[in-house]
């Protein structure tokens, strides 16, 4: 599916007639984490289903609904639950509520996923802030940005040299450290899924230079990049990736939302504390 200006414009639209407060900062929750959006204050919940053009979140741990109010003092529009691709939508379908979120306003982006562990020091319950990715996907041809440039939107061609912004990272360094909660740096690599990785599926990734394994984030990233927005994301380490053939244990969705009701309180400190720092 392909999207006009106008697509984006009457979801706007309907948005804008049901909020006061006016977004700065736009926060995308993944599996398992979308609890951080019933802190928000001021709150106006808007279902998916009532925003013209908006994809509805099908995976269990996806709420589906737009949550616009104030986190910390701060203007936040909060997506609790996402669209995936791998649920049969187009990757516009899947980017579409973050050129939404940029024509209400939205300058910084902070989004958060599920993810296997595949370095080895990593440990279910563990936090991974994202300075680098691998767009295995978008390599395949599943990027957001192929078809026609809107340059209302961005440019044609966009540099990723700096997709994560280094000074929001350090603000997540300072705050995890000053909350005693160990704070992990790496690479998150991005795969269509839904099946979990094969184990020579994983050593390959690995070998890669890649930290956490996931199946979101990065396309919603690469368009917030082309809007020009700050970008910041976590990884919530909610399964070590399996690397031996027949081994006792197995991957499942399960595990991921029990290790999220782990990581959301973490998670959480961390958000709230750059919210404050932005301010």
């Amino acid at each position: 599916m392909i999207y006009t200006y106008a697509d984006y414009q009457q979801a706007v639209a309907v948005i804008q007639s049901k909020i006061t407060v006016q977004p700065e900062i736009g926060l995308v929750l993944g599996s398992g984490l979308g609890a951080l959006a019933d802190t928000i204050t001021e709150r106006v919940v808007i279902p998916y289903d009532t925003i013209s053009g908006w994809p509805q979140s099908t995976v269990p741990g996806h709420h589906g609904q737009l949550v616009v109010g104030r986190l910390e003092g701060q203007p936040v529009v909060a997506q609790q639950g996402r669209a995936h691709f791998y649920e049969g939508y187009t990757m516009q379908q899947v980017t579409f509520p973050i050129r939404v979120m940029h024509l209400l306003g939205v300058k910084t982006l902070i989004l958060t996923n599920a993810a296997g562990g595949l370095n080895r020091a990593y440990r279910v319950g563990d936090l991974m802030l994202l300075n680098d990715h691998i767009n295995l996907l978008g390599m395949a041809g599943g990027n957001p940005l192929i078809g026609p440039n809107d340059e209302r939107f961005g440019p044609r061609f966009v540099g990723m040299g700096h997709t994560y912004d280094a000074g929001l990272r350090e603000m997540a360094r300072h705050v995890a450290a000053e909350a005693g909660i160990t704070l992990h740096e790496g690479v998150y690599l991005c795969l269509a899924g839904p099946n979990f990785e094969t184990p020579a599926e994983v050593r390959m990734l690995r070998g890669w230079g890649a930290d956490a394994v996931g199946m979101s984030t990065v396309p919603e990233v690469l368009v917030a990049r082309h809007a020009g927005m700050r970008v910041m994301a976590f990884s919530g380490i909610t399964n070590e990736a399996i690397d031996v053939v027949d081994a006792t244990a197995e991957t499942n969705h399960e595990e991921v939302l029990d290790a999220g009701k782990v990581l959301v309180p973490r998670l959480t400190a961390i958000l709230r504390g750059v919210l404050r720092a932005l301010q």
